[in-house]
């Protein structure tokens, strides 16, 4: 059987409560409210072990795949003119949007050493 809604009933007896009425609604908002409280408890349990993980120094989040040197490395090579960002990106097993990250990283590190040399004058 098919209600106006387009709910249908089991024939071995389950029911669909109608969300329209009492029942419904009281149904419908009393699982919606075990829902969110679960999902509280779940982000109190992951806030309370971050904590404990960064207390212990092992909360570190996803690492860099490149260190400084090889960085540094990365940025002469594009700067060469002998590769594109293609192949280094290839070449150092990373995305062309990690290699243009650190091309950035190390303009603006070099802006703020110029800003920080012309400010000791």
């Amino acid at each position: 059987m098919s209600s106006p809604l387009g709910e249908s009933t089991s024939a071995s007896g389950g029911s669909v409560y109608d969300p329209t009425d009492a029942v419904g609604r009281l149904l419908f908002n009393v699982l919606a409210m075990v829902a969110e409280f679960e999902s509280d408890l779940i982000r109190l349990r992951t806030r309370e072990g971050m904590k404990v993980a960064k207390a212990k120094g092992r909360l570190r989040g996803k690492q860099p795949k490149l260190n400084r040197r090889q960085e540094a490395h990365l940025v002469s090579l594009v700067h060469s003119g002998e590769y594109s960002t293609l192949e280094v990106a290839e070449l150092f097993g990373i995305g062309r949007s990690t290699v243009y990250r650190a091309i950035e990283r190390q303009r603006a590190e070099a802006r703020a050493g110029l800003i920080e040399a012309t400010s000791k004058r």
